[in-house]
């Protein structure tokens, strides 16, 4: 069983589309706060992301955001926030944001977010972490980019235990309760050696 005391959360600067985005986001916040659990985020003020950081800080739950100087001065920093990091740049924010978080869960968004993604799930691939990824699949948002990940299995780009270390799930219920009980795969350094010959 995994104890996780913080989760980092990426997701969208936008709404989306779908009233289902929003919701979920704000139902993943009040479990945050059931459970107990502090919010690690981008730290900003707009999107998906305002509206899971609000419901948290309305609950009086702790919420952390991490954002580089140069988003700040664009006037996108949520002002009300428990504690506000400023980096110097992306990459120093995901390295804090990996250093602040037990688990991870991508709710639907954009660029950021599929980067976000992509970076925290090859540092447990490469042992730099050993932590739960999951992903929200609110309204099916993630069924392609899991077709191809698994696509990617089948063609040898991506190994079948790497794969294995994203949770998906369509509620933010299920979802936890597998963070906390996920023991990723730890694999030695043999993988890389494979794939020399």
């Amino acid at each position: 069983m995994n104890h996780i005391r913080s989760i980092c959360v990426f997701c969208g600067s936008s709404k989306g589309t779908r009233k289902e985005y929003l919701e979920e986001a704000r139902q993943l916040g009040r479990i945050l706060l059931r459970e107990n659990i502090e919010l690690v985020y981008g730290g900003s003020n707009i999107g998906l992301m305002t509206h899971l950081a609000d419901t948290v800080l309305e609950g009086g739950g702790k919420v952390i955001g991490l954002m580089p100087k140069r988003l700040i001065d664009k006037e996108v920093a949520h002002k009300g926030l428990t504690e506000f990091h400023v980096t110097d740049s992306m990459q120093e924010r995901k390295a804090r944001m990996a250093e602040l978080a037990d688990a991870f869960i991508a709710l639907p968004g954009g660029l950021g977010t599929l980067d976000e993604l992509s970076e925290i799930l090859s540092w447990n691939q490469l042992g730099i972490i050993h932590k739960p990824i999951g992903i929200l699949n609110v309204q099916g948002f993630y069924d392609h980019l899991i077709k191809m990940l698994d696509h990617a299995v089948e063609e040898k780009f991506i190994r079948q235990e790497h794969r294995d270390n994203l949770i998906a799930e369509s509620d933010a219920e299920s979802l936890i309760e597998k963070l906390k009980t996920f023991e990723p795969a730890v694999l030695d350094s043999k993988w890389i050696d494979e794939l020399k010959h």
